[in-house]
């Protein structure tokens, strides 16, 4: 690990105005992800703002019936919350579904929105990735790709977003709160909060630099059951090969989102006004223009699987 400065945010948009300022900075909360890819010399920030003492550990009610949950709260807070359990169960159960009981008490909320991939090239430093390093190309589109993405990928990347939580937040009106160096708001859709690679694979998210968040707003619990299976190579601490995070309702509609496959969290609204015609129907249409590689083809008709399952247990 590589020498490194240090100082503690005392506000948001201080924090905001600090690493705008200096794009080798970056901010630190619970570390669980950073502080590996520092390890691994994948990040090497010549400067950290340690945010962890702001207030923004709170979950708050909203007047439209939601919740505002501040950036800092500990996924084991958000999980074990007695509104996040009764009204939004899937996240619960999609944070239970990842990492470690330690990590967990220690990973917040906006830093599990910005983990980055668990591409074993992008973590191999001798591997070429363009994520890691810029037009070096893309090793993994010709090596192994069983954990890899089918859908929303480029000729620069096939990565997918390793997080459980973000998934099943596509189901709710899920809104991203940041501030700026200049103290300015904006409120960004979860839909839109993760970019697909495109040509600019090294950026995962639509934040400038210096842009802090500060909260997750949900909307109202809507109706209908909740569920999150998560399909993985060993019961725990791994990955998602795929994961279905869903809200069925008894007249047959409601949403669905898929993990494991694309570099965000997949969801098509579209394919959701299927939902009545069974599991085959939705991912046919969720995964229309897939691309996936001799090594992750599997991934179609699991996905099928896996929601075709989620959707039984619905029918009990």
């Amino acid at each position: 690990m590589k020498a490194f400065s240090y100082e503690r945010a005392r506000s948001p948009q201080q924090a905001a105005a600090v690493v705008a300022a200096n794009p080798e900075a970056r901010f630190i909360a619970g570390g669980t992800n950073l502080i590996d890819l520092m390890k691994l010399q994948i990040e090497a920030p010549r400067h950290l703002v340690d945010v962890q003492d702001l207030d923004l550990h709170r979950i708050e009610a909203k007047e439209d019936g939601g919740l505002r949950i501040g950036a800092l709260v500990s996924n084991t807070a958000l999980a074990t919350d007695e509104r996040i359990r009764r009204d939004y169960g899937a996240v619960a159960r999609a944070i239970m579904a990842g990492a470690s009981g330690q990590l967990r008490n220690k990973a917040t909320t906006a830093g599990n929105l910005l983990q980055r991939t668990r591409c074993p090239y992008f973590y191999d430093t001798a591997q070429r990735c363009n994520k890691r390093a810029p037009g070096s190309g893309c090793a993994a589109i010709e090596g192994f790709s069983r954990g890899l993405g089918v859908i929303g990928t480029s000729e620069h990347c096939i990565a997918t977003y390793p997080g459980d939580m973000a998934v099943a937040l596509r189901l709710f009106e899920t809104v991203v709160e940041t501030v700026d160096a200049e103290g300015a708001v904006r409120m960004i859709p979860l839909a839109e909060f993760h970019r697909l690679p495109g040509t600019t694979p090294e950026r995962d998210t639509v934040l400038e630099q210096g842009e802090f968040i500060t909260a997750v707003h949900l909307g109202p619990p809507p109706e209908g059951r909740q569920f999150y299976q998560k399909v993985r190579d060993r019961a725990s601490y791994a990955f998602a090969l795929v994961s279905v995070a869903a809200l069925l309702r008894p007249d047959g509609t409601g949403r669905v989102a898929f993990g494991g496959v694309a570099p965000r969290p997949w969801r098509v609204e579209e394919a959701e006004e299927l939902l009545p015609q069974g599991a085959r129907a939705v991912t046919d249409r969720a995964f229309r223009d897939a691309r996936p590689t001799a090594g992750n083809a599997f991934k179609l008709p699991l996905a099928t699987r896996t929601l075709a399952y989620v959707m039984a247990q619905a029918k009990g």
